[in-house]
């Protein structure tokens, strides 16, 4: 029952994450620095903020008490995680919608889920490491193999994807606007790894906060709090997402700041003949549903931990739901039958990946 309430509460972060970015598609008159700051302000901040003030019991505390090095560690993280989501709109810019995607994805994917695992095995790095488990102790273990088949399924399954994608620029050139004229393989895919590196940065920053989440899980369940389960409680790691947030928050202030001096573009703030209401109230929307990602993500958290199996259940439903919006705009209405039986094909193995992680995490193998 834990595992399908971490594949529920997973699926909701994911699709969140996949949809957070269409309320910016219709505010108007305003220049991306400027919707960017004011929905980031929401995503980073102000969200992160109300959730750890509505669920954590002793919050100032635990911060105030917590090893100035955990924290730091934490935001440091954060800024990394911060400078791969500026650099992920370039991946796209020089690769294209289908394969910077899926490059992009597939690298945070992998670094995401295995990263600390693999580097945990190299010397004594584990000492310095946070805690978790090392890819000996997966591969020691039937879930961890499991996990392991999961994380190839679904690899193969954002090449099918990313195939696809490649496919169906080839099927529309002449036919359809979009097909990406900025193509730079060698420089997109230098820029697209950094990106994907860094944006997995996330999953690593909750491993590092992990005992502020301990410090909340502890109040908790000596308090007989509501949403405590097995010894978890469902909202000890909003305390870390504050802490990581702040960093991903310091990035982008910084770069949308320097582009807005740049461009002079300060004055859309008030700017009384776009729709100031309507992009605020847009923005406000396109930063919570940001937000809500990761706020379910650490529900999903405490039912089947972090580490491999969160991280490549994220992605997966991330990927997903962006496919599901794809289908929804009619982005494959004019394919061949062969793109189409290739993206259904990647998909599919997508969905066989969250099945196998499910399996993993259930008390079949546990």
């Amino acid at each position: 029952m834990q595992a399908i309430l971490g594949i529920i509460f997973h699926s909701l972060g994911g699709a969140s994450s996949g949809s957070w970015y269409m309320p910016y598609n219709v505010v108007k008159k305003w220049r991306w620095e400027i919707y960017w700051i004011v929905g980031g302000l929401f995503s980073w901040l102000i969200m992160p903020f109300i959730a750890v003030l509505l669920t954590t019991p002793g919050w100032q505390n635990i911060l105030a008490e917590a090893d100035s090095s955990v924290i730091g560690t934490t935001y440091t993280l954060g800024v990394l995680w911060g400078i791969g989501g500026l650099t992920y709109g370039l991946g796209i810019r020089y690769l294209g919608m289908s394969l910077g995607n899926s490059v992009l994805l597939g690298i945070t994917s992998l670094v995401g889920s295995l990263g600390l695992p693999i580097l945990r095995n190299i010397g004594h790095l584990y000492e310095v490491l946070p805690e978790g488990d090392s890819l000996t102790d997966m591969l020691a273990t039937d879930s961890g193999r499991v996990i392991l088949f999961g994380i190839l399924v679904l690899m193969v399954g954002i090449v099918l994807c990313g195939k696809a994608g490649l496919m169906k620029d080839k099927d529309l050139v002449g036919h359809k606007d979009g097909v990406n004229t900025e193509f730079k393989l060698t420089k997109g895919l230098i820029i697209a790894g950094v990106s994907g590196i860094l944006s997995a940065f996330f999953s690593f920053g909750i491993d590092a906060g992990k005992r502020m989440g301990e410090a909340v899980r502890e109040i908790a369940v000596s308090n007989n709090f509501p949403f405590v389960s097995d010894g978890t409680y469902l909202f000890e790691n909003n305390i870390i997402f504050l802490v990581i947030l702040w960093g991903g928050l310091t990035t982008n202030l910084i770069w949308s700041v320097a582009l807005i001096l740049k461009n002079k573009t300060g004055g859309d703030f008030v700017d009384s003949s776009s729709p100031l209401l309507k992009n605020y109230l847009l923005c406000a929307l396109a930063g919570t549903t940001w937000f809500l990602q990761f706020f379910f993500y650490g529900m999903g958290e405490t039912k089947i931990g972090n580490g491999a199996s969160s991280w490549i259940l994220h992605m997966s439903t991330i990927i997903l739901t962006a496919n599901f919006w794809g289908f929804y705009r009619k982005e494959w209405a004019d394919v061949s039958s062969k793109t189409r039986t290739t993206i259904f094909l990647g998909i599919g193995l997508i969905l066989l990946s969250i099945i196998i992680m499910g399996i993993a995490k259930s008390d079949f193998l546990n």
